[in-house]
């Protein structure tokens, strides 16, 4: 074989992934806390856990994640300073439900070929949704796949660490008959049934650049709308001393993959029951666009998308309008959507679907009742 094979030209650019650490190095800076040890750079990242040994039993929680088929919209639209949102927010708030304080988070991008300002755009949006959420971003891995992955191809996941003290841990077992189920309202699609909704729009014959008098914006824009990240609102709340004084947090569902109902069912214990009403809100026009463009049952919609809750607190009676206040003030419009009773006690319909469980969990059950307002 006269010609030299190197690692440049089996796809592999080292130089230009160290461009792309150049380019992010500013806002991985931003994306810091005090704890934080070293700098970019090293073979890992290191983060000084000596106040976890003044808790009277620190509880360690980990989440990992990726954004899905999200990326796909991205990637038509040649944008990727949002889908870190996505991302962060699919992690450090399935932590947030637990009551621990994410502490800090790592990334990892796969890509076909290392475009270092695609890169870059991608961690600027990682650390920008890390700052939001008070997390530290300590470190990532970028790994170039020719040959593999198409030359514009990416994919990115994330892990992320937090604590919280164990006598102060949120589970099923603190939620009770008479709690106020919250919805939180969502940015929009979030991060799941992507695969749904790029199948509807693909079948309807409709571009990126369509514009949607629904949406008042483009398809491509409404698609590519960043997933809300609640961890440093939810915290606060958690901790709020009106919230506090009426009965405090019980329980919280964050509103991913399965949907509403079944989300909320998971952090029910088993002979509770959550009896939600449609006729609380309005989904936003991106759901029934898709619902109705796609000729999609009502009940297969629910269990894909968020309808437009991308949270849900359970609270006790007195704690609802300092919960609401706080919520509100914060940018994220909240609502009482239903209430917890004891199955034995509670008004089922007999011809509306009752979701108990999911996801492995044996919990109470849901009903969603009603029609959207």
């Amino acid at each position: 074989m006269s010609e030299q094979i190197t690692y440049a030209s089996a796809g592999v650019d080292v130089e230009a992934g160290d461009k792309a650490v150049e380019l992010m190095k500013a806002a991985v800076a931003r994306a810091t806390r005090p704890e934080v040890v070293g700098g970019l750079g090293g073979f890992a990242g290191m983060f000084d856990a000596s106040a976890i040994a003044r808790m009277t039993r620190p509880i360690l929680a980990t989440s990992t994640d990726g954004v899905g088929t999200k990326v796909a919209i991205a990637q038509a639209l040649d944008r990727h300073d949002t889908i870190g949102f996505d991302l962060v927010g699919m992690v450090v708030d399935d932590i947030v439900v637990c009551g621990a304080e994410p502490l800090f988070m790592t990334d990892y991008i796969a890509c076909g070929r290392v475009v270092p300002e695609r890169i870059a755009a991608i961690v600027g949006g990682i650390a920008r949704a890390c700052e939001q959420a008070r997390v530290a971003l300590v470190g990532g891995e970028t790994a170039e796949h020719p040959g593999l992955l198409g030359v514009d191809d990416y994919d990115v996941a994330g892990a992320a660490t937090g604590v919280v003290e164990y006598a102060d841990v949120l589970g099923p077992d603190r939620v009770a008959a008479g709690d106020v189920v919250l919805g939180l309202a969502s940015s929009g699609l979030h991060s799941n049934g992507y695969s749904l909704v790029r199948r509807v729009i693909g079948a309807a014959g409709w571009q990126m650049d369509r514009d949607v008098p629904e949406f008042g914006r483009t398809l491509g824009e409404e698609l590519l709308t960043p997933t809300r990240v609640y961890a440093a609102d939810l915290l606060d709340l958690i901790c709020d001393p009106a919230v506090v004084a009426g009965g405090g947090v019980h329980g919280l569902s964050h509103v991913t993959g399965g949907g509403l109902v079944a989300n909320l069912a998971r952090v029910l214990p088993a002979g509770l029951h959550a009896r939600l009403d449609r006729t609380t809100w309005t989904p936003p026009a991106v759901f029934t666009t898709i619902g109705a463009l796609g000729s999609v049952p009502q009940l297969d919609l629910e269990r894909t998308l968020n309808m437009g809750v991308g949270f849900v607190a359970l609270v006790p009676e007195p704690a609802v309008d300092a919960a609401v206040t706080l919520l509100e003030a914060r940018g994220i419009r909240t609502w009482a959507m239903g209430r917890v009773t004891h199955e034995a006690d509670a008004a089922v319909d007999a011809a509306v679907e009752v979701v108990r469980g999911a996801k492995g969990v044996h919990g109470g059950s849901v009903q969603l009742v009603g029609t959207y307002a």
